[in-house]
């Protein structure tokens, strides 16, 4: 059974980027939030194996997200996606319970490298 993936990010393209990389190998997109509110509950909804989330968001950033998340399910796999320079944002991120994190713009053998080695 194929792997079940939340994408979340703001902009409709690093979604649509993300989407591709993942179903053209063998993810199951079972859905996608435009910010940290939606994922969260986005999250409750599908129960997804991994969970790849944007740390700069509107409504809700990506590190309150990843917290809210973690408080649901303490076992939830989350994996930050961070431009780069955003270094004191990611180590916040991995403080709230992220578990690893990929740089824009995506690099398709990273994304799937990170998803890898956290669900396999």
């Amino acid at each position: 059974m194929a792997k079940r993936v939340l994408i979340t990010d703001d902009a409709l393209f690093m979604r649509t980027t993300l989407r591709n990389i993942l179903t053209k190998n063998g993810y199951e997109v079972v859905g996608e939030a435009a910010n940290g509110r939606e994922s969260v509950e986005l999250f409750l909804k599908t129960r997804p194996d991994i969970v790849t989330m944007d740390i700069t968001m509107p409504e809700m950033d990506g590190i309150t997200a990843v917290k809210e998340i973690r408080k649901l399910d303490a076992g939830a796999n989350v994996i930050m996606c961070t431009a780069m320079g955003q270094k004191n944002m990611v180590m916040e991120a991995v403080a709230a319970g992220a578990r690893d994190f990929i740089v824009k713009p995506f690099q398709p053998d990273k994304v799937i490298e990170a998803i890898q080695k956290l669900i396999g």
